[in-house]
């Protein structure tokens, strides 16, 4: 048994420096950078997308309630901010040629994490809150036409949902983004120490 933790102390004691030339460093990063940058679109997209499902409502649907119309109209509101926000966040990832400038990509990648953690910190809730009160004022004309436990489980459902993006998959979400985010940071720091000792 002695031996056993001999031998697992020699282990973990040794250490074996790991070498990575700033070309192969600058790869890396380049793959997470445009991993992010399509992620971002894709993002982006998705909300342009239900912009437009959620405004076609207004056109190919004839309502009576006025609380319908306000209802959509909160919720095209929102989704349009959010989307504009969401595209300001993805010009400050993608503007700067990192390759050309770290440091100044660095900074840039700064703001980034720290509008990514406004946005779903702060601004989020803004979100849900209109997307919910939206969606109240869109279910008083449209939940009247259906049957009782239809209405029951469509409102349980978008409850359930809501608290589960809210909670569960937001954390998630934040969680993997941050831990990215940081991971790239770290590697244009090595990368921006490694061209300012070859200087």
């Amino acid at each position: 048994m002695q031996e056993f933790e001999h031998i697992q102390s020699l282990w973990q004691s040794h250490s074996v420096e790991v070498k990575i030339t700033s070309e192969e460093m600058l790869d890396q990063a380049k793959k997470e950078v445009n991993s992010i940058r399509t992620k971002s679109l894709f993002n982006i997209g998705g909300m342009v997308i239900s912009f437009l499902a959620i405004s076609s409502l207004l056109v190919y649907f004839d309502f009576s309630s006025w609380a319908t119309f306000l209802g959509i109209g909160i919720i095209v509101l929102a989704v349009a901010i959010y989307t504009i926000l969401l595209y300001r966040e993805h010009r400050l990832i993608s503007r700067n040629d990192f390759t050309e400038h770290p440091g100044a990509f660095l900074k840039k990648l700064h703001e980034y994490q720290l509008s990514r953690f406004n946005l779903y910190n702060k601004l989020y809730w803004f979100y849900a809150a209109a997307v919910s009160v939206g969606f109240i004022l869109f279910f008083f004309e449209t939940l009247n036409h259906l049957n009782t436990w239809i209405q029951i489980a469509i409102v349980l459902f978008t409850v359930i949902w809501m608290g589960f993006c809210a909670t569960i998959l937001r954390k998630s979400y934040m969680n993997k983004e941050k831990e990215r985010i940081d991971l790239l940071i770290e590697k244009f720091e090595r990368i921006s120490a490694q061209f300012k000792e070859s200087v």
